[in-house]
């Protein structure tokens, strides 16, 4: 550990090899800090913080301080940075509270300056959160979902994998998976085209999830018909898992995305 005396670390902190700690840190009980990971000046890790590998935190970061929850009664939670996950300056990430026990960020995410990530969320991998975004309790973000900056999430709700939510939106209702999500009130823009491009999403794969989504919400059937339109007509694949999942547990997105056109799925965006 590379740890300047400047800073206050808890002899009970758990600091893995080849970890800096540069100038004007304090470091609570109870945290575990990875290897290769380097915290720099003034940041504060409270208790309860799980930081993993090579992961970088920048100055003014607060990381499991206590929820800003008035339920919470001092218990025993967690806050989780995964491994190669990047905290820029001044984000701040709370620990869980008993609904839950902990707040996670996964791995290889990219949180910028300025955003706030409440107790008990849960990020997936490879999330990229930009400057000012703020998500309310029990928000759950799943793999590769991206928020422009800044963005605002009500408070138990659900963006789905692949997702992109431009910049200044209020998020008051689930997004679904590989859709582009926009304007005030919010509103679904079609496929996340250009995104499941850059993450080698074939043509094929793309018209696939275009076609799913023309049955959900563009014949104008019922849910639950338009699911078994799907099974029966749309060969099995994990984009057709994650969508059917999704709105299986999400059925209210019905009532959002229900202007959706042909036009808007069809075209790139």
């Amino acid at each position: 550990m590379n740890q300047q005396h400047l800073s206050s670390v808890h002899p009970d902190a758990k600091i893995g090899s080849n970890v800096t700690i540069s100038p004007f840190c304090f470091i609570d009980k109870d945290v575990v800090i990875g290897d290769n990971t380097w915290i720099g000046p003034n940041v504060t890790i409270f208790d309860g913080a799980r930081i993993g590998n090579n992961v970088r935190i920048f100055p003014g970061a607060v990381i499991a301080g206590i929820p800003q929850d008035l339920k919470f009664q001092g218990e025993i939670t967690t806050a989780t940075i995964g491994d190669n996950s990047t905290i820029r300056e001044f984000v701040t990430v709370n620990r869980g509270t008993a609904a839950a026990g902990s707040t996670v960020v996964g791995k290889n995410c990219l949180i910028m300056a300025y955003a706030h990530v409440a107790h008990d969320c849960i990020l997936g991998n490879h999330v990229i959160l930009a400057n000012n975004v703020n998500l309310a309790g029990h928000v759950v973000i799943e793999d590769w979902a991206i928020l422009e900056g800044l963005v605002a999430v009500q408070q138990f709700t659900r963006i789905g994998a692949h997702s992109f939510i431009a910049g200044g939106s209020l998020v008051r209702k689930h997004v679904p998976p590989f859709v582009k999500a926009a304007r005030e009130p919010l509103s679904y823009a079609g496929v996340n085209v250009v995104g499941l491009q850059r993450r080698n999403f074939s043509a094929e794969q793309i018209n696939h999830i275009h076609e799913i989504y023309r049955i959900l919400f563009v014949k104008g059937v019922r849910l639950s018909k338009a699911i078994e339109i799907i099974e029966d007509q749309i060969e099995p694949t994990t984009e057709r898992s994650n969508i059917l999942d999704f709105v299986r547990n999400k059925p209210e997105i019905m009532k959002g995305l229900r202007h959706i056109n042909g036009s808007a799925l069809t075209n790139e965006g």
